[in-house]
This record gives C-alpha cells, sequence and structure tokens, in this order.
C-alpha cells in the first residue's frame, strides 16, 4: 500500500477537523452570497478553494466555517450576523453533505453519517463590540470559537500584527475569555500577540486552540506561536492547528510578503484584498519578483517541530482555504490533506497519530470545553460586565 493510499483509508475513518475556512467570505466578496452563482454542489475550482466534490476528496469531516468580517467593517456585528446566516443558508442548501454541529457529539454523529459536520468560529473579538451580551449572542446561533483579535487590537486584546496597546489582555479581555469558558466557546489565539496568547492561557479554565497557525520557531512571523506557548499546551489541555498559508510557514516567502503588501498599498489596495483588480496587481508584481513556493514539505516540517514542542495530543490542522491568495505546492484546495497525511507517513508518524491530529484532538477538546462549562453553569451566573466598568482607560 502506497502512502497515499494509506492516508486515504485513515481518512475514511478519521477524517479531517479543519480549524478555519473563510468560505463565508469568499461567497460575501465575490458574489454577495448569490449561492446559486456559486454552487458549491458544483466544481468552482476557477473561483474557490473550497466546494463539497473537493472536501469529499480531501476527506474532510468536519469543519469551521469562519464567520469573519473586516476590522474596519462599518458595523461589524451585523456583518457577523450575515456571515453566520450564509453558513445557515448553506447547511439548508447541502443537507446531505453538510450536519449542523453544535457539540463534540453532534461531530461523531456527522461522522457516523457520512456528513460533514459544520461549525462556525468569528474571527476577531471586534464582531462583539466590547459586549457580553454580543457574545453571548453568538453562541446562540451556533458559534462554538472567537479568535480574540484579528489583524488589528482590539480595545481588550493585543494583536499580532498590530502596535501593542494592552500588553496582553486587559482585565476586559480577560473577563471576556471568563465568560467564554462558562459558554463553551473556544478561546482562539490565532492571530493575537504572544502576551495576549499567555495572559488568555493564565485566564481560561479550559482548553484553547489556534485555528490556523504554525511554529514560529521554523519560521519567524508573529503570527505563529512560541515554543514556550506550545509548550503549555499539555497542561491547558488545548491544541495548534498548523496552517498551510505559505507566508506564515515558508520565511522566504514572509519576506517577499513584506514586499507584495507594500506594492498593494502603494497602488491603493488593502494587502488582504483578493478581488479581481487586486489580484492583478499581485500577479503583476509576482511576475517581476517570483513568489517563493511551499510545498507539503514545508507544512509537515511545522508539524514535526509543533510535535516536539507541545506533544501529538495537542495538534491539529486549520488550512485557512479562501482566506488566503497563495497555497502550498500539494495543498492547492481543500483535496489536499492526503498528500500531507501521505508526508507524515512518510516521515514516520503513526496511524495512531495521525488519528489524533485529523480528528480526535479536536473532538476532545470541544468535548472538554463543553466539561468545563457545565461546571461553570452551575455556580457562575452571566457576566454583564462592561468594558468601562473594568478598564480604567475605556472609562
Amino acid at each position: 500500500m502506497t502512502s497515499q493510499e494509506a492516508a486515504r483509508e485513515l481518512l475514511a475513518e478519521f477524517p479531517v477537523v479543519d480549524g478555519h475556512n473563510d468560505l463565508p467570505w469568499a461567497l460575501r466578496e465575490q458574489v454577495r452570497y448569490d449561492l446559486d452563482a456559486r454552487d458549491i454542489a458544483a466544481d468552482q475550482s476557477a473561483h474557490l478553494h473550497t466546494d463539497i466534490p473537493r472536501l469529499r476528496a480531501g476527506g474532510v469531516g468536519a469543519q469551521y466555517w469562519s464567520v469573519y468580517v473586516r476590522t474596519d467593517s462599518p458595523d461589524p456585528v451585523a456583518a457577523t450576523l450575515e456571515q453566520i446566516d450564509c453558513v445557515r443558508q448553506l447547511l439548508t442548501r447541502h443537507p446531505e453533505d453538510l450536519r449542523p454541529a453544535l457539540t463534540a457529539a453532534d461531530m461523531e454523529a456527522a461522522r457516523g453519517e457520512g456528513r460533514i459536520a459544520s461549525l462556525m468560529g468569528a474571527e476577531g473579538g471586534h464582531s462583539i463590540a466590547n459586549s457580553l451580551g454580543t457574545l453571548r449572542g453568538l453562541y446562540g446561533l451556533g458559534v462554538r470559537y472567537m479568535t480574540l483579535t484579528h489583524n488589528d487590537n482590539v480595545d481588550w486584546a493585543d494583536s499580532a500584527t498590530d502596535e501593542p496597546k494592552t500588553g496582553g489582555l486587559s482585565a476586559f479581555g480577560r473577563e471576556v475569555v471568563r465568560e467564554m469558558n462558562r459558554l463553551g466557546m473556544l478561546v482562539d489565539l490565532s492571530h493575537v500577540a504572544a502576551t495576549t496568547m499567555r495572559d488568555a492561557l493564565d485566564a481560561s479554565s479550559a482548553p484553547v486552540i489556534f485555528s490556523h497557525s504554525s511554529a514560529r520557531a521554523v519560521c519567524d512571523h508573529p503570527r505563529n506561536v512560541p515554543d514556550d506557548v506550545l509548550e503549555r499546551l499539555p497542561a491547558n489541555g488545548g491544541m495548534a492547528m498548523v496552517t498551510f498559508v505559505p507566508k506564515f510557514v515558508l520565511q522566504a516567502a514572509v519576506d517577499w510578503t513584506a514586499e507584495a503588501d507594500e506594492n498593494m498599498r502603494a497602488h491603493g489596495f488593502h494587502h488582504l484584498d483578493t478581488t479581481a483588480q487586486a489580484m492583478k496587481v499581485h500577479r503583476a508584481f509576482e511576475e517581476r519578483h517570483p513568489r517563493p513556493v511551499a510545498t507539503v514539505s514545508t507544512v509537515a516540517d511545522h508539524l514535526d517541530h509543533m510535535r516536539e514542542a507541545a506533544g501529538i495530543d495537542h495538534l491539529g490542522i486549520g488550512g485557512d482555504y479562501d482566506g488566503t491568495a497563495f497555497t502550498p505546492d500539494g495543498l492547492a484546495d481543500v483535496s489536499g490533506y492526503p498528500n500531507l497525511l501521505a508526508e507524515l507517513l512518510d516521515r514516520g508518524w503513526s496511524k495512531a497519530d495521525l488519528a489524533k491530529l485529523t480528528w480526535k484532538n479536536a473532538v476532545r477538546v470541544l468535548d472538554a470545553a463543553e466539561d468545563v462549562a457545565r461546571g461553570l453553569q452551575a455556580t457562575r451566573s452571566p457576566s454583564n460586565a462592561t468594558i468601562e466598568s473594568l478598564d480604567v482607560s475605556a472609562g
């Protein structure tokens, strides 16, 4: 049996739980949620990294759909609700393939049915507009993790890619973490500053996740996780889900991306813009300056290191498909996961290890967060604290 065949056999039993996919944002940007124009039941490879045939080919059994909105959105709460509505529309349109999931038990039920468990994660604390009531509202609508920041600071937490302001989490930020623990909403530490990571680990009584981050020791980018934080995951019970974004996994791509981003800004585009006009500018830059290419092996290097730092019980996968302009060779879209597993098999990873990486760890972490929440709800009422009452600088 080849490594590819062994990878596909394993995925048939223990499919991938992917921590982060930006399909809802791509649908918003490309067709303003016209799901007929981007029918994911059919091949959408000309426009998207994601559709149902390729999810099936890739062995995906559960997907956290990101309900991301930009930090400069004039009304981020309303925009987040629109993103949630998009996911709900997708679930209604494709019930034979996508199963709504709110719990670890739902994930296992979907696996038993041969459907793809569909969960949601809000990407950035700006989505709650400094309101714990709004946080609870998102949880009530099905959001099961929140990334504390995106690329910019929020009033109560520092981002990895912004100038430090809070020094990690503020008092209100710690209250956000505690309320997420009480709800059973996973605290996602991708995108946050290392100081915020450490503060959140101090504050959280439930396992945390990194929904799409790689190892900083392998690629020195602030979006990645330092070793001292990875080493804290066993005590916390959480997990880091390796991402595939070349500018986070390949050092040469980090340097190239800094130049490409500056070129985008010089042409009047946001550096994360993936519209047709923006991509035309990107492609012209790439013709003049060939892009360093990450590979499956590049990603596997991160997993090897993260395994050494955190242990096999604390790893997962979060590809960030449809949220990145570029992908590694061999991981071009959601059909590529078998290539990564085959590479890891060739490196000596056992099938038991890979079952944890793809499925078991992610299910365990959500189940543990639910267990913590049950205990907290028996002793703690919903918090009605405000940022003004807890953070002196906000008053």
